[in-house]
């Protein structure tokens, strides 16, 4: 199999996304390690993968002694780590407001806790890398880190795109390419997948907008996704580093 026991740590592990990664992880070999604020959730999740490859470590993305911990605890037990994903999207109670309700607070908030959680999972982790001689740190981003907003496709919805997404999801991009180039010659890789959006029980309405600018399916389910996570973790992507792979049925054309 593409993993052969290479230890990958998936933050966000039980959300919609982040359970879809872990799948393909046990199915492909891998040993698992889900660092999950949400641990019921997780050994939910653990149950129903039924691996004695999987491992669930509580994780919270924005405190630095946490992902310390999660990182100390992995090298105990295993004394290696292969890759990272980072796949948490922690937010406030207020994320997701239109434009002009989005308090200034609100919007600091939600991208320190997002891409800020990214980049302290990164730092920490490729610390950790550093020291091993090698490493692998997946990003998961998105069209609309690539491209502006498609606002038609939200018309006749209560939706929106929220500003703090988009903002979010373009400076990972970039963040990336930092990493990658900073880690120039260290055999570190660091990549991102930039995804379509993924059906949710999203209005009807919407969903049909969505699909007149893709070419075939449209709306795209975390399935979709997992075979790009796979080639990114796997030796297939040895020399791939710095880049941005676009999975999105075309919308971004």
């Amino acid at each position: 199999m593409y993993l052969n026991k290479k230890v990958i740590v998936i933050t966000g592990a039980a959300g919609l996304l982040g359970s879809e990664f872990c799948r393909e992880v046990i199915d492909n070999e891998g040993v698992l390690i889900m660092a999950e604020y949400d641990v019921e959730k997780a050994n939910e999740l653990k149950e129903e993968l039924k691996s004695d490859r999987v491992h669930v470590y509580q994780t919270n993305i924005i405190s630095k002694s946490s992902v310390e911990n999660l990182v100390k605890n992995i090298h105990e037990k295993f004394n290696r780590i292969d890759a990272l994903v980072n796949c948490a999207y922690p937010r406030n109670k207020n994320y997701g407001r239109h434009f002009f309700d989005v308090e200034y607070n609100d919007f600091c908030e939600n991208v320190g806790m997002n891409l800020g959680g990214y980049f302290l999972t990164s730092q920490v982790f490729s610390k950790y890398f550093l020291e091993q001689g090698y490493g692998n740190i997946i990003n998961i981003s998105s069209i609309y880190g690539v491209i502006a907003p498609r606002f038609e496709v939200y018309e006749d919805t209560e939706m929106t795109m929220p500003v703090e997404y988009s903002t979010i999801k373009s400076g990972l991009l970039h963040l990336t390419k930092y990493m990658a180039k900073y880690f120039r010659g260290k055999d570190i890789r660091v990549n991102a997948i930039s995804l379509g959006g993924l059906e949710d029980g999203q209005p009807k309405a919407f969903i049909e907008s969505y699909r007149e600018f893709c070419l075939n399916k449209g709306m795209l389910s975390p399935k979709d996704i997992s075979g790009t996570l796979l080639y990114l973790l796997s030796d297939l992507s040895k020399y791939v580093n710095g880049q941005n792979i676009i999975v999105d049925d075309g919308f971004t054309l």
